[in-house]
């Protein structure tokens, strides 16, 4: 009776082990992500708290699906993926909370230049099939390659949409 007590509480001890180096190898991985997971969501949500948390979140998702990453090679471009769509998430939340524009509510507290204010307004009136990798292209400087992984497009396709962003962007300033 008691061995066999001691084979189930070992078996249960290997299980906590092994979740643990799961959850470890998880945080080392996302550490090694951080600064550009937050670059990347400060240039969507253009607020240092409203980024942290679209990287908070971004994580607790990842923590939740990982079992569902069929590659773990691709684990960053997911991550990315995942932190864009939290931000882009939390945007359309707020279009629908807040008719106003968050220039117009923060107007005095973050005072820019024209020409950065232009800048966004028109990068918010952009089609996101495009804005999205101009952002990632020009803003994180991404290539092409990488912004076809992290959108799962063919790089060909990238190619266009930077181009017809960039062409965009010129027609709305």
């Amino acid at each position: 009776m008691e061995n066999r007590m001691d084979k189930a509480g070992s078996g249960h001890k290997e299980t906590n082990r092994a979740a643990s180096a799961e959850e470890e190898r998880f945080s080392a991985q996302v550490a090694e992500q951080q600064r550009k997971l937050y670059a990347i969501a400060f240039s969507y949500m253009r607020s240092e708290t409203d980024a942290l948390e679209a990287v908070q979140e971004a994580t607790c998702r990842a923590w939740i699906k990982r079992k569902k990453l069929k590659d773990p090679d691709l684990f960053a471009s997911w991550l990315v993926r995942i932190v864009i769509n939290c931000c882009m998430d939390e945007l359309r939340r707020r279009k629908r909370s807040f008719p106003t524009s968050e220039f117009e509510a923060h107007g005095a507290e973050e005072m820019r230049s024209g020409d950065r204010i232009d800048l966004e307004r028109a990068f918010e009136r952009m089609k996101p099939k495009y804005r999205h990798p101009v952002m990632l292209k020009y803003y994180q400087g991404m290539t092409t390659a990488e912004i076809a992984k992290v959108l799962k497009k063919p790089e060909g396709t990238i190619k266009t949409w930077l181009r017809e962003g960039l062409k965009q962007l010129r027609g709305l300033l």
